[in-house]
């Protein structure tokens, strides 16, 4: 029975190895993001089976497992063949472990120790004082755990802490009690990934009829199908009959030859960890960041609480101010620059501020974010958020929106620090400025040689001196040609230059919030896309990791 339960699959040591490995990997990279009460079972699984490993791989571990009255210490000393312990393994409840070791007790103190059987709890059946009979058990350490059914909670618990240590349970029912709902709902149940490591005997069979004995069996078969152990070795036995206990110490002497039980324990508990873990993950792989649309309005709304709007509105305002007071007539120069300049008004760079995001840059004066922007803002971090984790499980959504809020404090400074830190494109001059400037002086000097000319002439007839011969321009004096035409041609200058100044501001405002909204957009990169990717990243890591984790 147990080979065509077994079969021929062995477990490698080295699949084994890789698939731990595997789930290491996945609390590693869930660490922080999922609650820890959810990754307990996996990280003890983890470090249990770490230690195991690393203990003994010559000893095969088996507890006896039952309830009150079932007989298994009696089934222990009759194991053993020895009368070990008359007042720990004879009395009706069994308050702590006791452990029969089959060879050097030495070779196997660590493991006990790991185990937590005490000294004086632990016996030792040589095989080279004991008879050749012995020695297809060596390697073999048997416990007789403590009833738990029992009235002490004590008891129960160290009956859960060392079923989750050993490498097969043998679990001892009676035929009063075989049908339970405790040991099935309880124990049982809860072992259907580990029917590898799995055995059960109806003890004290001897109770029974002979006619109602294969009735029992079969019940008790039934029931252990309908707990999804299916196949599990199902043994009658009479701990007061040697005889009887023939199958199960076959089973036990199989179990040590393979030396395969901890492997397929420590299988089991990795199975059953994968299966615990994969409701964490889903079927399809994440996205690798925000959409498209996410990230546009999401630099929309910075650019709204970053005042971007009204930079590029001081941008264009400055380019006009700046332009008239290089192009415009030079005579009201002055009266222009009384005025403030916008940009140096908001306290930003008249030249290239481009600086590494390290450096220090002086705050603006750009006026706060409202509150509507900032409830633009939050939406905006929201929907990137929602989009993102749209697809994945609980509780990877709640992360990758704490993620995109992680440092919503930090933007007010971020963004006022990126508005500083830009080229606004207004550290140079174009050359027209110039050279409508130069030729303003030249048309304004003509001017002012005319005017001069003229008021030379008068005040010489009015002191009664010789007049000046004026040349003419037709019937026109060339001072008076001079001053009117000085005079129309810088009108003329100015006003063919306001329309080009008014194209270049609106080019210069352009150019600038097309760099403004480049400079926050790389805010909203580090501080609230880049902490949904980190995220993302995450649970792709821990999506392969639970699929190398998997048995395949």
């Amino acid at each position: 029975m147990r080979e065509a339960f077994r079969g021929d699959q062995r477990v490698d040591p080295d699949a084994l190895v890789t698939r731990l490995q595997a789930v290491q990997r996945f609390l590693q990279a869930v660490d922080g993001q999922v609650p820890d009460s959810q990754l307990i079972t996996a990280h003890t699984v983890v470090e249990r089976a770490g230690t195991r490993l690393a203990l003994s791989g010559h000893h095969t571990v088996v507890a006896l497992a039952g309830a009150t009255g079932s007989g298994k210490s009696s089934l222990f000393n009759a194991l053993a063949r020895l009368d070990l312990s008359p007042v720990g393994v004879r009395r009706p409840t069994t308050g702590v472990a006791h452990a029969c070791v089959w060879g050097p007790l030495d070779g196997a103190a660590r493991l006990l120790d790991w185990i937590g059987v005490l000294p004086r709890h632990r016996f030792v059946r040589e095989s080279a004082l004991d008879g050749d009979d012995e020695w297809a058990l060596h390697g073999l350490v048997l416990l007789d755990l403590p009833d738990f059914d029992s009235v002490q909670r004590a008891h129960r618990l160290e009956v859960d802490r060392l079923l989750g240590l050993v490498d097969l349970v043998v679990w001892v029912v009676d035929p009063q009690k075989y049908a339970d709902r405790v040991i099935h709902t309880g124990y049982l149940r809860e072992f259907h990934r580990h029917k590898d490591v799995t055995v059960v005997v109806l003890n004290q069979a001897d109770r029974l009829p002979p006619a109602e004995l294969p009735r029992v069996l079969g019940d008790l078969r039934r029931l252990l199908d309908a707990d999804g152990l299916t196949g599990v070795p199902l043994l009658p036995t009479v701990a007061v009959d040697p005889a009887s206990l023939d199958g199960l110490r076959a089973e036990l002497e199989q179990t040590v030859a393979e030396r395969q039980a901890a492997l397929r324990r420590l299988t089991g508990d990795v199975d059953a960890v994968v299966a615990g873990l994969a409701e964490l993950v889903g079927p399809e792989p994440p996205r690798t960041g925000p959409d498209d649309r996410s990230t546009k309005e999401l630099t929309a709304a910075l650019a709204g609480a970053a005042g971007v709007p009204t930079v590029a509105e001081a941008v264009e305002a400055a380019y006009r101010h700046r332009a008239g007071g290089t192009t415009g007539w030079p005579l009201v120069r002055g009266w222009r620059r009384l005025r403030p300049d916008p940009l140096r008004r908001l306290h930003l760079p008249d030249g290239d501020a481009a600086a590494p995001a390290e450096s220090l840059v002086a705050a603006t004066s750009v006026p706060d974010a409202t509150a509507a922007q900032r409830s633009a803002l939050n939406l905006a971090v929201r929907a990137v958020a929602d989009r993102s984790a749209a697809d994945l499980p609980v509780p990877w959504p709640g992360a990758v929106t704490a993620a995109a809020r992680s440092r919503l404090a930090d933007l007010p400074d971020a963004l006022d620090h990126a508005v500083a830190a830009t080229d606004l494109g207004m550290a140079r001059r174009p050359t027209w400025w110039r050279i409508v400037g130069g030729l303003q002086w030249l048309v304004t000097l003509a001017a002012l040689a005319g005017l001069g000319w003229l008021v030379l002439g008068y005040a010489l007839r009015a002191l009664g001196l010789p007049a000046l011969e004026q040349p003419r321009l037709g019937e026109v004096p060339w001072p008076t040609v001079l001053l009117i035409g000085g005079l129309l041609a810088g009108l003329l200058l100015a006003a063919l230059s306001r329309p080009v100044i008014r194209w270049a501001a609106g080019r210069a405002r352009q150019r600038a919030e097309g760099r403004l909204l480049t400079s926050v957009g790389r805010v909203g990169e580090k501080y609230v896309l880049d902490p949904v990717r980190v995220v993302l990243g995450r649970y792709a890591e821990a999506r392969q990791a639970l699929q190398d984790a998997t048995r395949r």
